[in-house]
Formats: structure tokens, C-alpha cells, sequence
């Protein structure tokens, strides 16, 4: 990875708004361009009883219903990352409302990994074209007026992506809050040392860059918050702030991550999200599964 490859656009605020999403503490996001009617949705929910088997879309309708009260255009549907705690609800909304679906060009990595895991068979197709845009490190995409740029940030998954928009970047689980610290790095395919540097390139943008997270658990029982700025992370967050070396993030996020279990609904959330939000194919009765590896995680 190199250097962060372009200049942000601290001039340039997109209006962002938040959806918060009680189950699976996930916090989506539409950014609107403030000189236009574009818009992008990043880290959509969809919504799985999971002992019921049963889909629904309550979260995604509302995001549908704010663009269409807004008379939005949707441009971009971003994934940050393959989500392992929820389900995207990306091929949802773009068949209201269009729009491209983007991840970062390692999902083909995770897709590789976890296609093995859950048995899927040379049907189901490891090159990412699933999504329509692959984004590579230091890629650049429009949304309107605005000029956003993909920044890689492995660690977490392979696949991470910090999006930089104007004066806001989307961390997905690179970070959260600063006092909830930074996300495990244990699944298949993740490094605590890689997420650390990672996380620098992060906090290497401008100290005034609003930074806005994809989970929050309210640590502490303070309230759900979603925003905040590279210099509050850099000064407070609790695994990195500055003065925190690589060599004791690397060994104090290993042994946290050895007591952590494994999310919910981490089983249903992979299957579908290495689809771009996919389900996957029915049976010849019309029946669709999703399967449950013993052992495999």
C-alpha cells in the first residue's frame, strides 16, 4: 500500500445520514453531494430472523423511502467491507432505486476463502463480478459533483475499504468510536499488524476529517454515536491513539480477539455478502438455503 494517493477535499462536506440498526448495532449511511441530488448508500442492512429463516427489509425500505423523499439519485451502493454481522441489503435497493454495488478488488480473496468453507462448488463464481465496480487501492469514483477516493485498509477482512468523500472517510471496521477501540482481526484472513497499519493510513488523512464508523456497541452504556474526527482518534482512541505502538496493538488484540465468539449471524452473513447481498440460487423446487458449516470456523 502506498501513500494516501490523493488530497481530500476538506472544502467539500457531504450531507450525511445515518441509519442505525438496533439488531446487529450497524450504523448505514446515505451521503448526499451538497451541490446536487446524487447520492451513495454505504453498508446497507437487510433483516434475517434467523431461527424464523426468514428475510425481510424494513431497514432498507427506510433508506428507500428518505432518497425518494428527497428526490435522490442513487450513484453508488458501497460496501466497505464482507460484513460478517449483517446482512447487505445492497441488490434490494438498486433494484428500486439503481445504482452501482462497490467492494474492494479483495473480496476475491475472501470469496476464494470462503467459497472452500461453505462448499459452493465451481458454480459459484470467485472473481468478484458479483459487484459491478472492484475498487482498487487509490481508485476514484463520482457522486455528482464530488470526487471520492477508495483507501485499502486490510486487516479486519482483506477486503476493507476506507471511503473518502469530500471531508468524511467510511471506516467500516477499520476503527470505531474511541472508546470502543478497533474491530478484531482473527477471521480468515485477517492480522492485527496489517490493521495496524492500516488504521494509520487512516489517521494520516487531515485531523479535521469527520470519520464516520459502521458498528457501535455504546461501551459503557454511554449512547449509540456513529461520528468522529481523525485528531479525536488519534488523542483518545483507547488500542491506538498516538503514542500506542505496533508491537503492543498487535499483542493486545490477540489476546483479546482469543475471548472473543463468533458474531451471530456470521454464517448467513457470509454466504450472502460474498454475493454483493445475494442470495444464494434456489433449488429446483424454488427453495433457497443457506448452509451451516460444523466445525468449519
Amino acid at each position: 500500500m502506498n501513500a494516501i494517493p490523493h488530497r481530500v477535499e476538506l472544502s467539500v462536506k457531504p450531507d450525511v445520514t445515518a441509519f442505525f440498526d438496533a439488531p446487529t448495532n450497524t450504523i448505514s449511511y446515505v451521503v448526499k453531494d451538497p451541490a446536487s441530488a446524487a447520492c451513495a448508500v454505504v453498508d446497507s442492512v437487510m433483516d434475517i430472523d434467523y431461527a424464523a429463516g426468514r428475510i425481510t427489509h424494513g431497514s432498507a425500505d427506510a433508506i428507500i423511502a428518505h432518497i425518494k423523499a428527497h428526490d435522490l439519485r442513487l450513484e453508488w451502493l458501497i460496501e466497505t467491507h464482507v460484513h460478517a454481522d449483517h446482512l447487505s441489503a445492497a441488490p434490494y435497493i438498486q433494484q428500486h432505486l439503481g445504482g452501482k454495488i462497490g467492494i474492494g478488488e479483495q473480496i476475491t480473496v475472501v470469496q476464494e476463502v470462503f467459497g472452500k468453507v461453505f462448499n459452493e462448488g465451481t458454480e459459484f463464481r470467485r472473481d468478484g463480478s458479483q459487484f459491478d465496480r472492484l475498487f482498487k487501492d487509490g481508485d476514484t469514483y463520482t457522486i455528482g459533483g464530488m470526487t471520492a477516493f477508495a483507501l485499502q485498509t486490510p486487516g479486519h477482512t482483506p477486503a476493507c475499504m476506507t471511503h473518502v468523500i469530500g471531508d468524511a472517510a467510511f471506516v467500516g471496521d477499520t476503527l470505531f468510536m474511541p472508546d470502543g477501540g478497533s474491530a478484531r482481526a482473527d477471521f480468515p484472513g485477517g492480522d492485527a499488524r496489517t490493521l495496524f497499519r492500516s488504521i494509520h493510513r487512516v489517521l494520516e488523512l487531515p485531523p479535521e476529517t469527520r470519520l464516520f464508523m459502521c458498528h457501535d456497541y455504546g461501551p459503557n452504556g454511554r449512547d449509540i454515536q456513529w461520528e468522529t474526527t481523525v485528531a479525536e482518534e488519534r488523542a483518545h482512541n483507547i488500542h491506538v491513539k498516538d503514542g500506542v505502538t505496533e508491537d503492543a496493538f498487535v499483542a493486545m488484540r490477540e489476546a483479546r480477539d482469543a475471548t472473543l465468539g463468533m458474531p451471530r449471524l456470521i454464517l448467513p452473513s457470509l454466504q450472502v455478502n460474498m454475493r454483493a447481498g445475494s442470495l444464494p440460487p434456489p433449488d429446483e423446487s424454488g427453495r433457497v438455503f443457506l448452509k451451516l458449516p460444523v466445525n468449519a470456523l
